[in-house]
């Protein structure tokens, strides 16, 4: 949750500086953790003579305050209206700021009601790429997917320190305010380093509070059975609370049809059954037999079940398929249109998935769309460029250098999506692979929104309306992008672009987002010390 009861920034100047935070409702216990942004993405403030006043919540509303990172203890237990925390002073002559969400103890408040009302959402996506290609990758490989030579390129000391990093990042975001944090899967390539993105979510549901985990894969078709999906989200959606957003993708050619050898001509029908055994699992009351034509199973009986019922909100990322767009209207899911060539491209594709919604006489309704975007905030047009040139040109000219062979293997893409496929995001990336794209080839094509906040507010601002989108997901880290950067970009996207962006799209009701969120969920509990032997 990231409204503040207050202000969304309280600032802080100077050794003597005050905050005025909302305190927990009268007798209610709270916590609040802090985490001052000052010129550094993370500082630990030094001094202990600065005092926080925590203030009563405004009148009729309750909650209680939660920054992020603490500046003494990670948790400052706080009791009734009076309460006061000491937190540490910036150090002299450094300002900075601290961020606050409200919680409820125990049930939902106003607040809560207002995080759940019909508002833009805004999700941080991590592909995880792996940051160490060579300078020379594209002209000694033909190809980062499917063969790229693991031995020879990846360090597993050095993807030991990489996954920690990557993790910290979700975290942060987490804390930054994001409604969503997003993982997704791929196999046998450099660019994007999870094969099992339930593994990353449930690392995170125990360090994370108030992000839903937006699980943008399981590939259906390439379990065996597929309800391993149902049981291990479901594991998931208990763990985190009631936090799970569960995505099913068909997958990409190079991770279905190579990476794991399924025929390319069956797969989507595959994935189609694997999907509706996963969701009448999850919607059943009793034990059924499952007769399908890829899985048969003699007795279906998932635990554990999902908190949030009948099942998590289902999202279904692609690329441009056609048959997807009339899978998610029919179904009622959400399409997120995961292109990483812009939003410019994505116009046509998003124009056939709205036209697809209309096929099927449902609502035109904004939250069952999605679409990605790379980002990158900084004072001016200038340094953005200083801050992000290198990572956007490592992502696009070494992380999406693919063999066009393993794009359109025979049967993966049907002949309804061929006509319309000027705009897919295969073709983009066959187009990429072609040559070198330098900084302004990926700004002047929408590949990267990079620039000022007003520019980002602007260009994502027009994003939302001209593609009827109700989710963003934003790549505020891309290629080999260091982490003081992607912190830093993240917390000026979270404070200087999301408040200006919230309202829109607010008569429609957002049916794709977890409605059964545990509002007092069990948090990681302090252990005992162990016993000497």
């Amino acid at each position: 949750m990231s409204v503040c009861a207050l202000e969304p920034e309280t600032r802080l100047d100077g050794d003597d500086a005050e905050a005025t935070l909302a305190a927990p409702p009268s007798g209610r216990a709270g916590f609040v953790r802090v985490s001052v942004c000052a010129p550094e993405p993370e500082t630990r403030l030094d001094g202990d003579d600065a005092e926080a006043t925590l203030a009563a919540p405004p009148s009729g509303r309750a909650g209680f305050v939660r920054v992020s990172v603490c500046a003494l203890e990670p948790e400052t237990r706080l009791d009734g209206d009076d309460a006061e925390a000491t937190l540490a002073a910036p150090p002299s002559g450094r300002a900075g700021f601290v961020r606050v969400s409200v919680c409820a103890p125990g049930r939902r408040t106003e607040l809560e009601g207002e995080r759940d009302a019909p508002i833009v959402k805004f999700h941080w996506f991590h592909l995880m790429p792996y940051p160490y290609l060579p300078d020379d990758f594209r002209e000694r490989y033909h190809s980062v997917w499917v063969d790229v030579p693991v031995k020879e390129l990846y360090d597993p000391v050095a993807g030991h320190a990489v996954y920690n990093e990557y993790l910290d990042e979700l975290e942060f975001a987490d804390q930054a305010g994001f409604d969503g944090i997003c993982v997704n899967e791929h196999h046998s390539n450099a660019y994007g380093l999870m094969p099992s993105p339930n593994l990353m979510a449930a690392a995170l549901a125990r360090r994370t509070r108030n992000a839903k985990l937006v699980v943008m894969g399981n590939s259906v078709a390439l379990y065996n059975p597929p309800i391993r999906v149902a049981e291990e989200m479901a594991m998931l959606d208990v763990i985190s609370g009631g936090r799970l957003v569960s995505g099913f993708p068909v997958g990409t050619p190079m991770d279905t049809a190579f990476a794991y050898g399924q025929n390319p001509a069956t797969l989507r029908e595959k994935y189609y059954e694997g999907v509706e055994l996963i969701l009448k699992a999850w919607r059943s009351d009793e034990p059924f037999a499952f007769n399908g034509k890829y899985t048969q199973l003699r007795y279906v009986n998932p635990w554990p079940r999902p908190i949030q019922q009948p099942h998590p909100p289902v999202w279904i990322p692609g690329g441009g398929s056609v048959e997807t767009w009339d899978w998610c209207a029919k179904h009622e899911t959400l399409y997120a249109f995961l292109s990483f060539f812009g939003y410019e491209r994505a116009r046509e594709t998003m124009a056939g998935f709205w036209e697809a919604v209309d096929r099927h006489r449902v609502e035109p309704n904004p939250f069952r769309a999605g679409f990605v975007q790379f980002v990158g905030v900084a004072d001016s047009d200038a340094e953005a460029e200083d801050l992000y040139k290198e990572a956007g040109l490592y992502f696009f000219n070494r992380c999406l250098h693919i063999d066009p062979v393993y794009l359109t293997p025979p049967g993966y893409v049907s002949a309804a999506t061929i006509r319309r496929s000027i705009g897919t995001q295969l073709k983009a990336a066959a187009e990429a692979a072609a040559s070198d794209l330098s900084w302004k080839d990926i700004v002047e094509r929408g590949y990267i929104v990079a620039g000022s906040a007003d520019t980002v507010v602007d260009r994502l601002g027009e994003i939302a309306d001209a593609l009827r989108v109700g989710h963003l997901m934003v790549m505020l880290q891309f290629g080999n992008l260091p982490r003081e950067t992607v912190l830093y970009n993240t917390q000026r996207f979270a404070t200087e672009v999301i408040p200006r962006l919230r309202d829109r799209h607010g008569e429609w009701e957002d049916r794709w987002w977890p409605k059964d969120t545990l509002a007092d969920p069990v948090l990681p509990a302090p252990l005992p010390e162990p016993a000497r032997i």
